[in-house]
């Protein structure tokens, strides 16, 4: 069973920037894919970012490309995303969540793949 605990999230004003860590437990970091998702009030949950342990498998959604980044720390068991130039659209609770295989571009941005999700991480942005 995978344990996954995100944190990081805060108040941000516009143009700012956040690194939101997902810490993982319960995992080998070997043969593995990690998502993040985000979901905003009255809005369905969406895609971010996602990682696999194929290589070269990192995927964006057009909505945060050029911004963000989504990186691992395997000594740390630590999944990170890094968001810059943070506008209020932004504004959302992040979620991490993990599955223990190597996803391709399709099934790495799908919710549904995933077996093990955190609590999430609150994201404002906000002047």
């Amino acid at each position: 069973q995978l344990q996954l605990v995100e944190s990081g999230g805060g108040l941000v004003q516009p143009g700012g920037s956040l690194r939101l860590s997902c810490a993982i437990s319960g995992f080998t970091f070997d043969t593995y894919a990690i998502g993040w998702f985000r979901q905003a009030p009255g809005k369905e949950r969406e895609v971010v970012s996602c990682i696999s342990s194929s290589e070269g498998s990192t995927n964006y959604a057009d909505s945060v490309a050029g911004r963000v980044t989504i990186s691992t720390d395997n000594a740390k068991k630590t999944v990170y995303l890094q968001m810059n130039s943070l506008q209020p659209e932004d504004t959302a609770v992040y979620y991490c969540a993990g599955v223990r295989r190597p996803l391709l571009y399709s099934e790495c941005m799908s919710q549904y793949e995933y077996d093990y999700w955190g609590q999430g991480t609150q994201v404002t942005v906000s002047s």
